[in-house]
C-alpha cells in the first residue's frame, strides 16, 4: 500500500505517532493484565515501525 503525504501531513502524522508511542509506554507500565500488556506492546511495535518508516522516507526526500 502506498500513501502520498505532503510535508505538513507527514509532520502531523509523525507527531501523532510519537504521542501515541509515548502514551502506550505509560499505559504498558501501568497495567497488570499480562494479555492486555502484550497487546499494547505489539501495538507499540507497529507504531514504532510506522514512525521509523516515515522518518526514513522524510530524510530520503529531503536529500533529493
Amino acid at each position: 500500500m502506498y500513501l502520498h503525504l505532503d510535508e505538513e501531513e507527514k509532520k502531523i502524522l509523525l507527531d501523532l505517532l510519537d504521542t501515541c508511542i509515548s502514551d502506550l509506554r505509560q499505559e504498558i507500565a501501568g497495567t497488570d493484565n499480562i494479555n492486555y500488556k502484550d497487546m499494547l506492546k505489539q501495538r507499540k511495535q507497529v507504531l514504532i515501525k510506522l514512525f521509523q518508516a516515515l522518518q526514513s522516507d522524510q530524510q530520503t526526500q529531503s536529500m533529493t
